[in-house]
């Protein structure tokens, strides 16, 4: 797992897919989301493919394909599937490999397993996505000190949205993690404008291995 880079994020609809298409294009990796719940609309692995320009051979299956656009132990359970925690295994990959998980840490997979269990089991190093809105101090220590109490590795905190300087520095602080930088709104949103945005905002060599 030393060549993996796992992303969490605070909260569902953070922009952490987003976050990881820049993050796997400016890293020249590949990308893997373990469970995909939800089909209609497109599915993460999509997004990430049209945003990060990639070849779709860098785009790997997931693991779990579920319909319902639900908690995946919600999806699981209605669409009658079981999720296996080895099934759960990163797959290979000759370069890095960004993991993609689902909403935040502690979202359930069923069966008492949590997302949190199986990062702490791989133990690569973790990029923490955060809103810079309203209510993002608490989620944010609150995910930190979850990773922490788990033994999972800290690579640093990502924003996404507009500056919020007071936030973004008072939860670097507290939380004793590096901050990455943040990803602007933007508008368009493509791969040619999410790159340029990456470079400008993040230094790379923060995801070095």
């Amino acid at each position: 797992m030393t060549q993996s880079i796992l992303v969490t994020a605070t909260d569902t609809d953070v922009g952490k897919t987003i976050f990881s298409a820049a993050l796997t294009r400016a890293i020249d990796g590949c990308y893997w989301k373990p469970v995909q719940a939800g089909l209609d609309g497109g599915t993460d692995s999509e997004t990430v493919r049209r945003l990060s320009g990639l070849p779709p051979a860098r785009i790997l299956p997931e693991a779990y394909r579920l319909a319902t656009p639900a908690s995946p132990h919600l999806a699981a359970a209605i669409d009658k599937v079981v999720i296996d925690p080895s099934r759960l295994e990163p797959p290979p990959c000759e370069r890095r490999l960004v993991i993609e998980g689902a909403g935040g840490l502690l979202v359930p997979l069923g069966g008492g397993l949590l997302y949190a269990d199986i990062f702490a089991h791989w133990r690569a190093e973790t990029v923490i996505v955060a809103r810079t809105t309203l209510g993002t101090i608490n989620h944010s220590l609150l995910t930190i000190e979850g990773l922490r109490a788990r033994n999972i590795p800290i690579l640093g905190i990502a924003f996404v949205g507009d500056a919020n300087e007071e936030s973004e520095r008072t939860i670097a602080a507290i939380g004793q993690v590096k901050r990455l930088g943040r990803l602007p709104r933007l508008d368009p949103l493509d791969a040619a404008t999410l790159a340029h945005a990456f470079a400008e905002h993040f230094d790379i060599k923060d995801f070095a291995p």
